[in-house]
């Protein structure tokens, strides 16, 4: 038979109420009587029903979080600090994971609310209009992670992704690198891929360089599209020096294809990927790579979401964390 708050209290020889009271965290019951109810909630087992708690407060302790690309491994550095700050305050999540799918992403957010979830913290290869009003007509309290929708009021932790491309392409240049292939995401798509591609193109015209359409591929974040993408440069005859591609995974994939065709990297052609995750430091050769502080978003976005939440004054809307150039050895 399941415990429940009333063998709590008897055993702890207080009311219900009390209980109630020192599970919730408020600070009305002395010390010497909380620690007789956690005795009591330790010794019996006691787990407190979620369900009726929710009914009762309107609120689950639940936070949705929507991804991407579970296979892409910056989500997982950010998912990681999303749960170390639910757990100090006692938060569960519910991840989802949309493998880019936007009819798959507007399901979950029906899904999400369906759970009563408290809040989201919303990732997306591509901010669409139908799941944002989905979202708004849902009136689920949102953060955005990782982008922003620069024409609404919509919370947001990001890093400054133009000058982070800027940077990165920069050391390109400066290393005489004056014709460097761009492999990511779409200029027009709304994501952070979008962003790093508008300092690639600001890097070169501050620098004298021409943007060349035959030097531009635009392309989902997969390993093999960094690959095929270099490949396919290479068997039509176009030149190129340097590569930058806005996450490793395509990084990782383009130094592959130089491998295989004989061309040393960074000898002859030098590579900078984006958003430093693991493989990158122990992949041959070490990328280089931008480090966008993947722990910060996930830890300092589930702090604004859960001030959100609660009616708290939230300083920034659109909070801007730091990023680093870490320089390894796919450039000089």
């Amino acid at each position: 038979m399941a415990i429940s708050i009333k063998d709590v209290a008897r055993e702890a020889k207080v009311s219900i109420a009390t209980v109630s009271r020192v599970l919730n965290g408020i600070e009305v019951v002395n010390e010497e009587t909380q620690k007789r109810v956690r005795d009591a909630v330790e010794k019996l087992g006691y787990r407190p029903n979620i369900i009726a708690r929710s009914l009762k407060t309107q609120r689950t302790r639940t936070i949705g979080i929507l991804i991407p690309d579970i296979s892409n491994s910056l989500y997982p550095e950010i998912v990681r600090g999303i749960e170390d700050v639910a757990n100090i305050y006692n938060y569960n999540i519910i991840l989802c994971n949309s493998d880019l799918n936007l009819d798959k992403e507007k399901e979950y957010v029906y899904i999400l609310k369906e759970k009563m979830v408290d809040g989201l913290l919303f990732m997306s290869n591509s901010l669409d209009e139908d799941v944002l009003s989905i979202i708004q007509k849902l009136n689920m309290k949102t953060v955005l992670i990782e982008t922003k929708f620069d024409n609404k009021n919509i919370p947001n932790i990001t890093i400054n992704n133009v000058e982070a491309a800027k940077e990165a392409v920069n050391k390109l240049i400066s290393n005489k690198r004056d014709r460097i292939l761009y492999i990511g995401d779409h200029k027009d798509v709304l994501n952070a891929s979008a962003y790093r591609f508008k300092g690639y193109t600001e890097a070169l015209l501050e620098n004298n360089l021409k943007i060349l359409d035959e030097l531009v591929c635009f392309c989902k974040p997969f390993l093999n599209n960094g690959y095929n993408y270099v490949q396919k440069k290479i068997s039509q005859g176009i030149n190129f020096n340097g590569v930058f591609c806005t996450c490793d995974e395509l990084a990782m994939g383009a130094i592959n294809a130089l491998r295989d065709n004989n061309i040393k990297v960074p000898n002859d052609c030098e590579v900078i990927g984006f958003n430093n995750t693991l493989m990158s430091s122990v992949f041959y050769p070490k990328l280089t790579t931008v480090d966008p502080s993947s722990y910060d978003l996930g830890s300092i976005g589930m702090r604004m979401l859960l001030k959100i939440i609660n009616n708290e004054h939230v300083d920034n809307l659109n909070y801007v964390v730091s990023h680093n150039l870490i320089e390894r050895e796919s450039t000089r």
